[in-house]
């Protein structure tokens, strides 16, 4: 990678992390669209693997309630297999633009939703049912696009869990699905040993950015701050999805 292209991905990484130790959000929602626009999805998508594997693997241990997720939302995690086989087939098919404006609408949607903080409740009938749909298209939308969130997210704060096995329930599932990821991202070519070496180096940059996010959170409202962040997301995701429309033009 070009200098100033390694110290785009530094310097997105360090934002990402300091919303993550400010806020909670996730790491790689805040990332993602920042890289997108400026080195482009494909080759952001491997840079995450290793910063977004290791923060969530630091969030698990301390949720607690593993085992006991794994067994309850083992059909939701499985139904990502063969969702993020789809995903990454379309990425391989669809113009790196386009595929930044699927990134663009998820990042509007979970944003939008977000902020409305919408009181939902699923009917326990439908729980089970929907377990494997949802997975399914959630690998989807990862495989195409690198976001973990939808519809992951609306399902998993539908079924009213606590906040411990939430937070272990959505990175159980961020954590399978980056795995997969991984895997998927080297057989299409996409994950080498050098992206691998960046990723990794990025670590670096997660943790002084989460302490400093740390630091941050004590200054201000995390609330009012993370407000700021989803409608930067929101207004980033906007710009994605209309790049086709003014590439053409």
């Amino acid at each position: 990678m070009a200098p100033e292209h390694l110290a785009i991905v530094f310097a997105a990484f360090l934002f990402a992390a300091v919303v993550k130790g400010t806020t909670g959000l996730g790491f790689s929602t805040a990332c993602l669209p920042i890289l997108a626009m400026t080195i482009g999805l494909k080759a952001a998508l491997p840079l995450l693997i290793i910063p977004s594997l290791a923060s969530n693997v630091v969030v698990m241990r301390d949720a607690g309630h593993f085992t006991e997720t794994v067994r309850r939302f083992w059909p939701l995690f499985l139904g990502a297999l063969p969702g993020l086989a789809v995903g990454l087939w379309l990425l391989t098919w669809v113009d790196q633009a386009h595929a930044g404006a699927v990134l663009g609408l998820v990042l509007i949607g979970y944003g939008a939703f977000t902020l409305a903080n919408p009181h939902l409740r699923l009917p326990p009938r439908l729980v089970r049912p929907l377990a494997v749909p949802t997975g399914l298209l959630t690998g989807t939308v990862n495989g195409l696009t690198g976001s973990q969130v939808m519809p992951v997210l609306p399902y998993l704060l539908a079924l009213g869990l606590d906040r411990d096995r939430f937070v272990q329930a959505i990175n159980c599932s961020f954590t399978f699905s980056s795995l997969i990821m991984a895997v998927g991202l080297s057989r299409i070519g996409l994950m080498t040993v050098e992206t691998a070496v960046v990723s990794a180096f990025g670590l670096v940059a997660v943790v002084t950015g989460v302490e400093l996010g740390g630091r941050l959170r004590r200054r201000l409202s995390p609330e009012r701050f993370r407000r700021i962040v989803l409608w930067l997301l929101i207004a980033l995701g906007a710009l994605l999805a209309t790049k086709p429309v003014l590439l053409t033009d």
